[in-house]
């Protein structure tokens, strides 16, 4: 257990953070945080927020700035229980694109610590599924648990293995292990995103610098029965996603 607990790392490497936010606040993990609060008047607000606004605010915001079009869709909705997703991370809305590829498909989004010291940006995104990826070891446990728990219950989990955010970088970068040995400890697929960039087209070329966004959502993967330990099996699952993402 302490060497699947060890390899949820975030590495200082070609995938460490370039972008630095505003983080004012303080935010501590410790062995009684709620990654998902049990809460009802919670879970309803947050479904209200995330179907009922949202939702329908920013299918269109990302059609008008990015002219987002999205492939594959039917891979994830149509899955049967748990999985795991994962893609490149090039957008500060690559979440947002990730939801609505994945619809009523209830998904929960991973994301760093920090990212939970920015004012309302922290309550806002706790509605919204963000499940904060602890910096110490010994919180590490329960935040398997609670992945544990998540994904028994047929929801979906996002991760994204380049670990940074790197706008419209062209490079699929290296993966970290931690969301593939997720995958493999619990017995659930893993359904790679890829997002990819593309030139304006008609009026769109006059005005817009930067490349529109297609988001293609590949078949899940999974190993099927393997041996070895669950790092061995997590590098294989990992290294297969990484193929079929380079599209």
């Amino acid at each position: 257990m302490k060497e699947y607990v060890d390899s949820i790392e975030l590495e200082n490497d070609e995938n460490e953070h370039i972008i630095k936010n505003w983080e004012p606040l303080e935010f501590n993990i410790d062995e009684k945080y709620e990654y998902v609060p049990k809460e009802k008047s919670f879970s309803l607000f947050s479904d209200i927020l995330y179907y009922c606004i949202a939702f329908p605010v920013l299918k269109i915001l990302t059609k008008i700035v990015y002219d987002l079009k999205i492939e594959g869709k039917e891979n994830i909705r149509n899955l049967k229980g748990g999985a795991i997703s994962v893609s490149n991370h090039v957008l500060f809305l690559d979440c947002a694109m990730v939801g609505l590829a994945c619809g009523a498909k209830r998904v929960y989004y991973t994301t760093v610590e920090d990212n939970f010291k920015i004012p309302f940006v922290r309550k806002l995104i706790k509605l919204l599924r963000a499940i904060p990826i602890p910096k110490k070891i010994e919180n590490k446990k329960n935040f398997i648990k609670e992945t544990e728990k998540l994904l028994k219950n047929e929801n979906v989990m996002h991760f994204y293995p380049e670990a940074a955010l790197h706008p419209y970088c062209t490079k699929l970068r290296h993966f970290k292990n931690g969301a593939f040995e997720i995958a493999v400890k619990n017995d659930v697929p893993v359904v790679p995103m890829v997002f990819t960039f593309r030139e304006p087209e008609g009026l769109r070329k006059i005005f817009k610098r930067k490349k529109d966004i297609t988001l293609t959502v590949l078949e899940p993967i999974k190993l099927g029965e393997d041996t070895g330990s669950i790092k061995e099996r997590a590098e294989k699952l990992k290294n297969k996603v990484y193929e079929e993402m380079m599209i």
